[in-house]
């Protein structure tokens, strides 16, 4: 499978402070990468640095083959990152169908796409982003992400906050919507027994750098890797 993210020796950080000191990452087509780590050790400066809203030192990003490394934010986006942060950062006084078209892009994900995979969302497409759950505003946050019709789609800490039978409605989508083709996925999440069943590679991050990069199975196979980075096990 082709690789949609490249990223190079990366180095990227915060004014004069560098928190990525070389990274270096590829994602194939349909992969769902869990991005782990303590407190600090740099996950969400990676997805803010190729969202393109920190300083890079040195380093590439390409996607799809295309680089992106000079570009803004807003030309990153229409160009194939489609993020949903953790704030969720949904428009508050716009309808949830308003808050789509605003940012839609052509392609697969249509709004009426969204609402197949957000039941929900369709319910409630006149309702003001003010008027939603924590969860229909994370759905919101995530279909909208995807009517840009992203190459590589970011999610930081989606299910914080989140009742158990909304996180698992949500990990769902998020594998269909992967798996569904042309598309990849990095998911930062603190707890990691919720995405391990998710995703295909997980990789752990420690200062800034990768610590352990493997298939997701083998670290189920192996909980003492997460209990020395993170201090927790695989168990559930």
């Amino acid at each position: 499978m082709p690789d949609l993210l490249t990223i190079e020796g990366l180095r990227a950080g915060y004014g004069e402070a560098v928190v990525l000191p070389g990274m270096s990452l590829r994602l194939p087509e349909s992969q769902v990468l869990a991005l782990l780590g303590r407190n600090g050790t740099g996950k969400t400066t990676l997805i803010n640095s190729i969202v393109g809203v920190t300083r890079r030192f040195g380093g590439s990003i390409a996607v799809g083959g295309r680089d992106i490394t000079s570009m803004r934010p807003d030309q990153r986006a229409r160009a194939g990152i489609g993020w949903v942060p953790q704030e969720r950062n949904i428009f508050r006084s716009l309808t949830v169908e308003e808050n789509m078209t605003a940012v839609a892009q052509p392609g697969h994900w249509t709004v009426t796409k969204v609402f197949e995979m957000f039941p929900r969302l369709k319910e409630r497409r006149n309702n003001f982003g003010n008027q939603l759950s924590g969860g229909e505003q994370q759905m919101l946050a995530i279909g909208r992400a995807l009517t840009l019709n992203p190459k590589v789609l970011l999610l930081d800490e989606p299910t914080e906050g989140l009742a158990p039978i909304i996180v698992e409605e949500l990990l769902k989508a998020l594998g269909k919507i992967t798996r569904s083709g042309g598309t990849c996925s990095i998911i930062v999440e603190q707890n990691a027994q919720k995405v391990l069943g998710l995703a295909d590679r997980v990789v752990i991050l420690e200062r800034g750098a990768i610590v352990h990069d493997a298939a997701s199975a083998d670290l189920k196979a192996d909980p003492a890797v997460l209990e020395r980075y993170l201090g927790v096990s695989a168990k559930v």
